[in-house]
């Protein structure tokens, strides 16, 4: 199978596009409680199946999507993040979802620069968004430790329609100009 998308590396990280062995842990990730509160919600098989062809199809149509994060020492599939910007989206997203028992470990914020970096580099953005569940603590000191302050609320396209997010971001400026003292 030809891939449809760039493969990224990190320190301990590969983001790839998703392919159809991420199903299984994807749909173990999604009946999680915890791990899929602020992302939807708890979802069967069937929606999951629906989202992983979403995301897929997204690199098709629009050259970009989420990557699927693999953690390099096991191999084993963490979590999806990155570029996401479906129709009704409030901006440029790069988003993240990391499975409940690799969280705290910077994994979420290590693939995020990788994938914004990426984005900045492809693709003519001029902010990137962090779309989060005002409740969602953790996800708001990633956003901050990616230097993004919160620009502005918005209520989500459907079926979402009824949540309104803090739309947490940077410009490309700013995005730059923390890179370079990276």
């Amino acid at each position: 199978m030809t891939a449809i998308g760039p493969t990224l590396e990190t320190e301990r990280l590969i983001l790839r596009p998703p392919c159809a062995e991420d199903f299984a842990p994807w749909c173990a990730f999604m009946a999680d409680e915890d791990a899929a509160r602020h992302i939807g919600g708890l979802q069967t098989p069937s929606v999951v199946w629906r989202a992983l062809c979403s995301v897929a199809g997204a690199w098709t149509i629009s050259g970009f999507s989420m990557f699927s994060v693999v953690e390099k020492a096991t191999g084993d599939w963490v979590g999806r993040l990155g570029p996401w910007y479906p129709e009704g989206w409030p901006g440029t997203e790069v988003g993240w979802g990391i499975v409940r028992d690799r969280w705290g470990k910077g994994y979420a914020t290590e693939g995020a620069i990788a994938a914004t970096d990426w984005a900045f580099d492809h693709f003519d953005w001029h902010e990137v968004v962090h779309t989060i569940d005002p409740a969602n603590t953790a996800s708001a000191a990633v956003a901050k430790r990616l230097g993004s302050t919160i620009l502005r609320q918005a209520a989500m396209p459907a079926p979402y329609e009824h949540l309104t997010v803090d739309v947490w971001g940077q410009s490309r400026d700013q995005w730059m100009a923390a890179r370079a003292a990276r």
